[in-house]
């Protein structure tokens, strides 16, 4: 069975972060593993803590599941601080790592920022060279390229940038924008567009955790990056489409389950 590492921050209501991607995994037909970099108390609605994990204690799960199970594909999810970055860059790089998907986690979707500001460059010098492929959205992505983000003409130029500075794939998902939410690959020199129809759904907890894990588990099984991308993109459109809601009249709830049915 192949296998995916999952190195990202823990979300106690289940919709993002290490649990969505190992469900994510499991339904995409691959064996998940976990090495968690923080501990977040958080829900639908925010996050209300976060409680990183000691870098010399990330260093030893990651030497466990390498000496192990090597894993096949590896996902990157939210990593807050420069040193934890560092961690992850040296051991992935000691092990020859492939297949690594990074998503370039800086804000929950409820707006609450995740990751320091010093370790944004630690991320553009460190983790993104040894990327296969990294995931940004639009403010993602605006604040990796330095530019502002509007128009799919913008979206180019901003992935075009990113691969300059970093020399992995991009694909820049266009959901913040307001008229459609159409993603762009930018790989070996060349844009390609997937287009999708804005799905309209308060239920949007872990969508790029989702997407990210879904992209590595095809990696893993053998698919070439737009296959995997195309196939990752029709995984979650379908979830969204469901319109699934475990909310209790309280605010809008994650489809963190939904997402695995």
């Amino acid at each position: 069975m192949n296998t995916v590492l999952s190195i990202a921050g823990s979300d106690c209501s289940g919709g993002a972060g290490i649990q969505a991607d190992l469900k994510t995994m499991t339904m995409n037909g691959v064996y998940g593993m976990s090495a968690i970099s923080a501990l977040t108390a958080q829900n639908t609605t925010g996050v209300d803590g976060i409680l990183e994990v000691p870098p010399e204690f990330l260093k030893k799960q990651l030497d466990m599941v390498f000496t192990d199970i090597f894993p096949d594909a590896v996902k990157i999810g939210m990593v807050a601080s420069s040193q934890l970055i560092e961690v992850i860059a040296e051991r992935l790089s000691f092990y020859g790592a492939k297949n690594i998907v990074v998503d370039p986690v800086m804000a929950a979707t409820s707006g609450s920022r995740l990751i320091e500001s010093e370790a944004i460059l630690s991320l553009k010098n460190r983790l993104l060279p040894l990327a296969s492929v990294i995931t940004p959205n639009i403010p993602e992505a605006e604040v990796l390229s330095g530019m502002a983000i509007s128009n799919e003409r913008q979206m180019e130029e901003a992935a075009r940038i990113i691969h300059r500075d970093s020399g992995c794939a991009v694909l820049l998902k266009g959901g913040h924008l307001i008229h459609d939410a159409n993603d762009l690959l930018f790989s070996d020199g060349v844009c390609k567009w997937f287009f999708g129809q804005r799905i309209q759904n308060p239920n949007t907890h872990g969508t790029g955790c989702t997407l990210s894990s879904a992209i590595a588990s095809n990696l893993a099984k053998g698919a070439d990056l737009e296959t995997a991308v195309s196939n990752a993109k029709a995984y979650l459109s379908g979830a969204l489409s469901a319109m699934l809601d475990l909310g209790n009249g309280r605010g809008p709830m994650n489809h963190g389950y939904l997402l695995n049915r």
